[in-house]
């Protein structure tokens, strides 16, 4: 697929500009629930969990979105493996759906895994039904959204081709009412540095494209973090926060190195204002996987956690 310049302009007044996904869509089951937390005034941002940060704690699902509500999170964002972990157990997609939704927690977005960036259509055409078959699991507890990492693909694919897989992921949400972001992973070949997703994304030519940002990937890719004011922020859904540690070598840190956000050296007050300039209002999901926070409780992990979010938002944004 060849995109010619006016083709990709083109699409970025559809693309970049907009920040809701087309058509109608089913009402989500959290949304019958109990209402949403709301935002204080000096906090634009929601504030959601994503459960990795607590994965060492080894709680099921029911057991997290208890403490994410406790610690006094606005949204989950689960892994599919639990979520699947919970029905073999006999769990009910309907009864977890209406837990989350009591809890005042919305699921603003999943992380799964597949091969949708792949040429071998083979590949790739089972990989989009995996992706079908977690929409309609999402979509039955209330889900918004699905994240489509690069993953570890066997072979670098083109930057068109790259839009046109991620544009027909994004057709398949249309019909089960979860909307795929693209998720960037920082040394990945294709999906690392931020120009290359904002690239895929104009050139689906879709307004609900959209990518899914975290703070440590974008180091990772070496892209400034002043790029993010190319970005209208109206069109984010969600961005992992997290920090990370002075190095003289990005490549010396891994997953297991991120730190609360606030500890580290990642420029949050540019970050922060950038994106409420541009017109962000997502949530922020803290992601981590660092094993010395798993020696505390859930519950002692997720009041730093959140305590630790939402006093580097307040500084940056004073």
């Amino acid at each position: 697929m060849e995109f010619s310049r006016r083709q990709v302009l083109g699409g970025a007044v559809a693309a970049i500009g907009t920040a809701v996904v087309s058509g109608a869509r089913a009402e989500p089951v959290a949304q019958r629930g109990a209402a949403p937390r709301g935002r204080p005034a000096d906090e634009p941002f929601g504030y959601c969990l994503n459960t990795s940060t607590i994965r060492g704690n080894n709680l099921d699902i029911v057991a997290v979105v208890t403490a994410a509500s406790k610690a006094g999170f606005n949204a989950i964002e689960p892994w599919m493996t639990e979520i699947d972990t919970y029905t073999a157990k006999g769990g009910s997609l309907k009864d977890l759906g209406k837990r989350i939704a009591d809890a005042g927690l919305t699921v603003e977005d999943a992380i799964a895994f597949n091969s949708w960036l792949d040429d071998d259509e083979t590949r790739r055409a089972a990989a989009m039904e995996k992706i079908k078959i977690d929409m309609d699991k999402l979509a039955q507890i209330g889900g918004k959204r699905i994240a489509t990492p690069p993953g570890n693909s066997r072979a670098p694919v083109s930057l068109d081709n790259a839009a046109k897989y991620y544009r027909a992921a994004l057709e398949l949400g249309e019909q089960m009412g979860i909307q795929p972001l693209c998720e960037l992973w920082g040394t990945h070949p294709v999906l690392g540095p931020l120009s290359h997703g904002i690239y895929v994304t104009v050139a689906t030519g879709r307004a609900d494209a959209s990518l899914l940002l975290d703070v440590f990937h974008l180091y990772k890719s070496a892209t400034p973090f002043a790029s993010l004011k190319q970005i209208n922020g109206a069109s984010l859904h969600v961005l992992h926060v997290n920090d990370y540690p002075q190095a003289a070598d990005s490549s010396t840190l891994n997953d297991g190195n991120r730190i609360y956000p606030g500890d580290g050296v990642a420029p949050y007050p540019q970050i922060f204002r950038d994106l409420r300039d541009s017109g962000f209002r997502g949530y922020l999901s803290l992601e981590l996987f660092n094993r010395d926070y798993w020696t505390h409780t859930a519950d002692d992990n997720l009041k730093m956690g959140i305590e630790k979010v939402r006093a580097t938002v307040k500084r940056a944004l004073a």
